[in-house]
């Protein structure tokens, strides 16, 4: 399985980051994967932003929620993060990644991509 992510590097606050990731070497509605979007800004921890669930169900950070959706095109074998209303606070590096039965372990993960929010 590979995970390949792509989307813009640097947005103007307000604007809305989308990024998609697209899973080679399996369908993505396979159980009991979850595919997921998660952040780390400079200097700080990874963060959990939310899933998309091999059902289609999603989940969100809740701190987040109000500003994420995460969508996906099964028959492309993609996800895409769509995050609204951005800020510099929003400065990260990106990363999909595939997690088990939601637990936590990502056992394949995007390249990154690093997203800088600055006006």
């Amino acid at each position: 399985v590979q995970l390949q992510q792509w989307g813009p590097g640097l947005l103007k606050p307000s604007q809305t980051l989308s990024l998609t990731c697209a899973v080679y070497g399996g369908p993505i509605t396979i159980m009991p994967y979850y595919w997921s979007w998660i952040r780390q800004p400079p200097g700080k921890e990874l963060e959990w932003m939310g899933a998309i669930a091999y059902s289609g169900r999603t989940y969100y950070s809740p701190s987040l929620k109000s500003r994420t959706s995460i969508s996906r095109d099964t028959s492309k074998k993609q996800f895409t993060l769509q995050l609204t209303s951005v800020t510099p606070e929003d400065t990260a590096v990106y990363y999909c990644a595939r997690d088990y039965a939601g637990w936590g372990e990502y056992d394949y993960w995007g390249q990154g991509t690093q997203v800088t929010v600055s006006s």
